[in-house]
């Protein structure tokens, strides 16, 4: 830098640092201001080589700190000294925590610590959204005695979202999620509503920057309509507040960009949709007598409602009875002009600024100035709603719900406990969080009291009700729905267990058929069959057999082939399998795994050849090419030829994947009609519920002069399966015809 442009620079940070006297919002003394003083000169000293991202001078950001907590919260001179002193130990190699003691006492070294720990514990840890609401609040409670160290980081992370534009992607969306996260609830808890709302307001700036700037332009393209409104509700009620000779002003407050997007998405509403984009505020001024404010509140009340139909429901007293953060005012929603809702908020001057500036204009108000005194008991006070065992994780949750960058999501079991899941985790992963059994018997899932299938998405906020049933059990879709290692573990072993007892069936039902076909159950008919069905394992066999999808056509297929030739040639090729080096016996397994081909998204069976530029095997990644002249071609998917034909012809290019035929479902629709009578949709029913292999999916009936006619549609795993439950139902009393649509 130039001489001229070091002069220029220094003239600004001068006036920046004249700018924070002037904005204070509580008076400073000749002593305050020598202490913020040399505050800024050590400041200025110990961020002397320091530039930000944007290539500013460093010492701009800790008086905008101060700014925020002098102007915005209204902290008092040891605050503002220990805001502009807060990164200085962190930064500068010149001062450590002893030296800011000596020069300034125990109380800003000791809140310069504590912020000093934060923030190198924010980079050892790596601090992100994944913390839990009640473990942060421990956390910073054990930082420090002092919640000053709190109210400075709040404004810090301010400062830091107002000024993000010169950082990598990357590190705004961890900023911002972690602002969302963590630090907007904590200025909703302090009471500081203004910074609140902008923090909020940021974070969606650079967490959905489409929706952010969508909503801002909108908003300002509506600012000419919302002005002439506010005009015209005024104009209604003016006469008659003057009337009453109150003092007052009239103004709409633009609801922030996050909270018209909050309303967008929980109402399923377009911006144009969105009736309170605005709230109207009548702020009058009054005595200092509590008794003459409320009722100034209320004679407001009652002139505004004479004017306009109020929404009874939509009355909030928050005078007679104030929030936990000290906010005070009368909230009522009125049918206004033009047929429009709108929400009007009354506030005497006091508590507008409270609602801006949170306890430390309360106690400016309640204790009439005493400094010390109001500012020890604002800390108390703050340090005892931080603390309070009432206001548990929960009050800060609630505050996440619109965070889509967290790694972890927050529900509520049916009785208000809280589970803290990955996100992406669906109801299913929810059921087996509470107890194996809990998911193990699953049937379906409410949330927020409606219905939803198991693969539903959770949110932050969401209350979950899980519906179990004796009669349920885990199948294989189950693991298309689970997305939690511990769900999924659970399911593979249920489904093993499973497929074990049905193994153990089919091998009964095998015994059977193979005696009536003269060959014996044995450990050589059964590795015969094993090779010849081209299976793995003989549970793999037993499976198949109990499943149906080896049925009686092909036994009797194996039991003609049976010769001594095939049994020699057998046994040679399993000689040989026993020397084939391991990646071979690798392949062998892939290729026994999958033993059918499935095209497009709805998983048609269709004629296919195999290419042979390529040779897929079983198991191969791979896609189905329409020739023009030889049908349907399968090609690995890094074929040589691959790019060209998907680059050329995407359009005869269809999805294709090896499957495992056992563990296949389809839906099949089946049409019956016949007599009506008392029952006859519980006898179907319970046939299909009895078949283990069936899924039923939906049913209808119509009936008509004693006759009936229905539909059913039902999920199996092979035509066997069907044509045996078409035969049973067949045999109900009263149907007359049973037929697959």
């Amino acid at each position: 830098m130039t001489d001229e442009e070091i002069e220029k620079e220094n003239a600004t940070i001068a006036k920046a640092y004249k700018e924070l006297l002037k904005v204070s919002y509580t008076t400073l003394s000749d002593e305050d201001k020598k202490l913020i003083r040399k505050a800024f000169e050590v400041a200025v000293d110990g961020h002397k080589d320091q530039r930000r991202k944007s290539g500013e001078a460093y010492i701009f950001h800790p008086i905008a700190v101060a700014k925020i907590v002098a102007q915005e919260i209204g902290l008092d001179a040891t605050s503002i000294a220990a805001a502009l002193l807060h990164d200085v130990v962190e930064d500068s190699p010149d001062y450590d925590i002893k030296d800011i003691e000596n020069l300034f006492g125990k109380t800003i070294a000791t809140i310069v610590a504590g912020l000093t720990k934060i923030s190198s514990l924010s980079k050892d840890q790596d601090m992100d959204v994944s913390l839990q609401a009640e473990n942060f609040r421990k956390m910073l409670l054990t930082l420090n005695d002092d919640v000053r160290v709190i109210i400075i980081k709040i404004a810090d992370r301010l400062h830091n979202m107002q000024t993000m534009d010169s950082m990598r992607p990357d590190k705004q969306v961890k900023i911002a999620s972690e602002t969302l996260y963590i630090y907007a609830p904590l200025a909703h808890r302090i009471g500081l509503y203004n910074i609140k709302t902008e923090l909020e307001d940021l974070g969606l700036k650079y967490l959905e920057p489409t929706d952010y700037y969508d909503i801002l332009n909108k908003t300002k393209e509506s600012k000419k309509d919302q002005d002439l409104y506010i005009e015209q509700f005024s104009g209604v009620i003016q006469n008659s507040l003057d009337k009453e000779k109150l003092n007052y002003t009239i103004k709409g407050r633009p609801k922030s960009i996050f909270s018209i997007r909050k309303k967008m998405i929980n109402q399923g509403v377009s911006f144009d949709e969105v009736y309170d984009k605005f709230a109207i505020r009548i702020i009058y001024k009054c005595d200092a007598d509590p008794q003459n404010e409320k009722f100034l509140a209320w004679k407001i009340y009652s002139i505004v409602t004479d004017h306009f139909r109020p929404n009874p429901i939509r009355l909030r007293d928050w005078i007679s009875s104030p929030k936990s953060t000290g906010y005070e005012a009368l909230h009522i929603t009125v049918m206004g002009p033009k047929g429009r809702w709108v929400e009007v908020q009354i506030r005497s001057e006091r508590m507008n600024e409270i609602a801006e500036k949170g306890y430390a204009a309360h106690y400016k108000y309640k204790q009439g100035g005493e400094k010390e005194d109001n500012l020890e008991s604002w800390i108390n006070r703050l340090q005892e709603a931080l603390e309070n065992p009432h206001t548990n994780a929960v009050d800060f949750v609630e505050q996440f719900k619109l965070n889509l960058y967290s790694k972890e999501i927050f529900v509520f079991t049916p009785k208000g406990d809280l589970k803290s899941l990955p996100k992406g985790a669906t109801t299913l992963d929810f059921a087996f969080s509470i107890h194996t059994q809990v998911g193990m018997k699953t049937r379906g899932a409410k949330v927020n009291g409606k219905l939803v299938p198991l693969s539903y998405e959770l949110k932050s906020g969401d209350q979950v009700d899980i519906l179990t049933s004796e009669n349920a059990k885990p199948n294989p879709n189950w693991l298309d729905y689970a997305t939690t290692a511990r769900s999924r573990s659970k399911i593979k072993s249920a489904l093993k267990e499973d497929r074990k007892l049905i193994g153990e069936e089919g091998k009964e039902i095998l015994r059977r058929k193979l005696k009536q076909l003269k060959i014996n159950l044995n450990e050589a008919s059964i590795n015969e069959m094993v090779s010849y069905f081209k299976l793995k394992t003989s549970l793999d066999l037993f499976y198949r057999v109990g499943l149906g999808t080896i049925d009686n056509t092909m036994l009797k297929a194996y039991a003609a082939s049976r010769s001594n030739a095939l049994m020699s040639f057998l046994k040679s090729k399993m000689t040989r399998k026993a020397n084939l080096p391991n990646d071979d016996l690798e392949k062998d397994e892939i290729t026994t795994k999958f033993d059918s081909l499935v095209f497009g998204k709805e998983e048609d069976k269709l004629d296919y050849k195999l290419a042979s530029c390529c040779n897929p095997i079983p198991g191969d990644d791979v896609f189905g090419f329409l020739t023009a002249s030889d049908g349907l071609k399968v090609h690995k998917k890094n074929c040589p030829n691959a790019l060209s034909l998907q680059a050329n012809y995407a359009y005869r290019v269809m999805l294709a994947k090896w499957v495992d035929s056992s563990q296949q479902e389809f839906l099949a629709h089946i049409s019956l009609s016949g007599i009506d009578h008392i029952g006859l949709v519980s006898d179907i029913t319970t046939i299909i519920s009895e078949n283990m292999h069936v899924n039923m999916k939906s049913i209808s009936f119509e009936s008509d002069d004693g006759l009936f006619a229905g539909k059913i549609h039902v999920v199996v795993k092979n035509k066997t399966l069907l044509k045996k439950l078409l035969d049973r139902l067949e045999k109900i009393n009263g149907i007359d015809k049973v037929t697959r649509v």
